[in-house]
């Protein structure tokens, strides 16, 4: 998929934001691209990509330095990332990794004691230990007060039961944050457990065929009386509703930077075959029709960068609202849905086969407007914040 080098021309960023994303680009030529079939084809990436990233100075920058890692915190390298990832085409292998580091580690860093730093972030900084989070059951999706997974104490510890489902990095992660029930509040009912790699009763289903995204390891996870030791509760009892609530903020907002990277560079993928391919002894293009469609998603495009950029701006001030990341999950994620679509009807019938480019954006830009909320859920969270 095409790259683009935007960072000098958007002010937000700094010339060294352009050092690191070439540096990744160069990363996902030599490490990625002659893997990705293979990985496609397995369903999971290798543990060792995540290793190699944190080498690189790709995963979990924000560690400090007194625990392994780089102590970088910069949002915008995140951004740099998921928009390079996103315009690679083979992004789909770096959604775990995304997730290790812009998903998962924020709620280690806001939520650990210090004991808990001490045993966890040198992992996490160097990509041994693997984060996942589990919120999703088979009954509940994007309800988060529909949690049934519940933990009872347990002398010193808590007893887990319950199941997860459709859980990224679920194969690879050793360390995996449940959302459980600890008493029957709807929220001040929930807390976070950490639950680690061989402990009795955590079992892993197998990978999910999904249509698109292959390379992301998605799976079911069962605890079936897991013990978990009162060392692994993150934060305190009764506040995991309000840490998911306050990460799902960051956690849409990398989403939709992901997703308006994705949809600007399927725009390019099709303005150059439309200029390239002939029919009736013209560009398709040239067409009015075509024409005309091009025009509307470019301009489209260039508004919502715009509110892209300035909600990024907003994020690294501190200041970004669960509306706006709302707002920007929803409009991104239908965008790039609609530019996907129109790039494979603009592609003819060679849009819907594997050979080109735009096939593989279309199918896999499709679970974007589900996962970490549905749009309509965005929806309805932008309603409930002007009252209605």
């Amino acid at each position: 998929m095409a790259t683009s080098t935007t960072y000098a021309r958007r002010a937000l960023f700094e010339p060294e934001h352009e050092d690191y994303a070439e540096s990744f680009r160069r990363f996902l030529e030599a490490e990625v691209g002659p893997h990705h079939r293979e990985w496609e084809e397995a369903h999971v990436v290798p543990r060792e990509l995540f290793q190699k990233m944190a080498a690189s100075g790709f995963l979990a920058m924000e560690v400090p330095e007194e625990y392994g890692g780089q102590g970088v915190d910069d949002w915008r390298l995140n951004v740099v990332l998921s928009e390079e990832a996103a315009r690679s085409g083979v992004g789909d292998a770096i959604l775990g990794p995304s997730l290790h580091t812009d998903i998962c580690l924020p709620y280690l860093m806001e939520s650990c004691d210090e004991a808990q730093r001490r045993r966890w972030l040198p992992g996490v900084a160097s990509g041994e230990l693997i984060l996942a989070i589990a919120m999703t059951e088979p009954g509940a999706g994007s309800d988060l007060a529909g949690i049934k997974t519940r933990a009872r104490r347990d002398g010193d510890g808590w007893i887990l039961n319950g199941s997860k489902t459709f859980i990224t990095n679920g194969v690879n992660a050793d360390l995996v944050i449940v959302a459980a029930r600890t008493n029957d509040e709807k929220h001040r009912g929930l807390s976070l457990l950490v639950v680690e790699r061989g402990m009795e009763g955590f079992e892993r289903g197998k990978p999910i065929e999904k249509l698109g995204q292959h390379c992301s390891d998605t799976t079911e996870l069962f605890f079936t009386d897991v013990y978990v030791p009162e060392e692994n509760l993150l934060g305190p009892e009764g506040s995991g509703f309000a840490q998911l609530i306050e990460r799902l903020v960051p956690e849409r907002l990398i989403l939709a930077v992901g997703a308006m990277a994705g949809a600007e560079a399927a725009y390019e993928l099709t303005l150059s075959y439309v200029k390239e391919r002939k029919a009736f002894g013209r560009p398709i293009g040239s067409f009015q029709n075509s024409r005309f469609w091009m025009a509307e998603l470019k301009t489209k495009l260039e508004i919502t960068r715009c509110f892209i950029d300035r909600t990024i701006e907003r994020q690294c001030a501190g200041i970004a609202t669960v509306e706006e990341a709302a707002m920007a999950k929803w409009w991104t994620t239908d965008l790039l849905g609609e530019v996907t679509d129109a790039g494979v009807q603009l592609h003819g019938g060679y849009g819907y086969t594997t050979e080109y480019p735009i096939s593989r954006a279309w199918v896999d830009a499709r679970i974007t407007r589900i996962y970490a909320g549905t749009n309509e859920i965005m929806k309805e969270l932008i309603g409930r914040g002007l009252g209605l």
